[in-house]
């Protein structure tokens, strides 16, 4: 539209590519939820993975109001980029950091690792995912197809060959979204991550009633105390 504005044009393209997200991974989405949900019946874990900026999806998923209370956070300080931008860029890529943190995490049969990594070329992503599965574990992989398959190959495979249930964020190589016409700015990864996410706890709660969440610490009523004392024990992160 001629008239529109630069943020009513940037806030119709961003809209339109999520909600074709969604409309893409309907299957695989479903799929996900329905692994995650015998996860509970069964009284096991869903571990949440990613490095650099995909731990922002991590953190997403742990301890968020409307989120799950059995999540637990699979990850180490040097791949935050807090905690130094060019050693969170050199860990990711570091052989057998990987594997350590699965190793240590404890996952195993019955589990459902899901490892959230836009190119889903790097060892660390890479390495969660085939150790997750070694171990029993179901993987859901939240990558772009397109990105990884642009990328250089660096741990051998892509995230999206090894993983059990692949959801494709459909962005762009590089990351950027704006201007369409030579995208530098604006990239999408994390807003797709958080929708596809969301979609996941909804399906969850649409097609299994039970399913527990935790409230907002900052609401009246019903706290989350009974939750963090029941998932405690297998969530050390809660303390």
């Amino acid at each position: 539209m001629a008239d529109e504005t630069v943020l009513e044009r940037f806030g119709r393209a961003t809209t339109d590519h999520l909600a074709a997200v969604l409309e893409a991974n309907a299957e695989s989405l479903e799929r996900a939820a329905e692994i995650i949900t015998t996860s509970w019946r069964t009284e096991r874990l869903v571990y949440a993975a990613g490095s650099g900026h995909s731990l922002a999806s991590v953190l997403e998923t742990f301890y968020r109001a409307g989120g799950l209370p059995f999540v637990r956070p699979l990850w180490d300080p040097n791949l935050l980029p807090l905690n130094g931008s060019d050693l969170s860029t050199a860990a990711e890529r570091r052989p057998g950091l990987g594997r350590r943190i699965v190793d240590e995490a404890g996952v195993g049969k019955g589990d459902v690792v899901v490892v959230f990594s836009n190119s889903g070329i790097n060892h660390v992503p890479l390495e969660i995912a085939g150790s997750a599965r070694a171990a029993g574990a179901a993987v859901i992989a939240v990558t772009s197809v397109a990105a990884s398959d642009a990328a250089p190959l660096r741990a051998g495979r892509r995230l999206h060959e090894v993983a059990d249930v692949v959801v494709d964020t459909r962005v762009p190589p590089g990351d950027a979204s704006w201007p369409p016409e030579s995208p530098r700015t604006a990239p999408l990864s994390s807003l797709s991550n958080a929708i596809v996410w969301n979609a996941i706890l909804v399906l969850c709660a649409e097609t299994e009633p039970g399913t527990p969440f935790w409230r907002s610490a900052n609401t009246t009523g019903p706290t989350n105390d009974e939750l963090a004392d029941r998932y405690r024990a297998v969530v050390p992160e809660l303390r």
